[in-house]
């Protein structure tokens, strides 16, 4: 059964602003889904004052290989440049979590 990774990051002082999650984006310089992502989403819950990236994929597993072969390290970089500046913009997620998924259905 696929599975979701999850995570959301606070809106601070109403900024909606993506540079973090654009420059994370543009690093990747993805031209196709990785292997086992089913689809990717990123936007603004303003009732709950967060941005929200949710994936779904295939198998666990799967996420984790490419955070961890291909996320992970630019993330590392760009934080750890971030706090050599002093910029306080580049914070990690306020939550994060997996969770299998009950159902599933795709449709256009």
């Amino acid at each position: 059964m696929a599975v979701v990774y999850l995570q959301e990051f606070e809106i601070r002082d109403g900024d909606t602003s993506t540079p973090n999650y654009d420059a994370v984006v543009k690093e990747l310089a993805l031209d196709q889904a990785p292997e086992g992502l089913l689809i990717h989403t990123a936007g603004f819950d303003h009732d709950a004052g967060v941005f929200r990236i949710l994936d779904v994929w295939e198998t666990r597993e799967q996420g984790e290989k490419f955070m961890t072969e291909r996320l992970n390290p630019i993330i590392e970089r760009m934080g750890a440049a971030a706090a050599e500046s002093g910029d306080e913009t580049f914070v990690p997620p306020a939550r994060e979590t997996w969770y299998e998924l009950h159902d599933t259905m795709t449709g256009r």
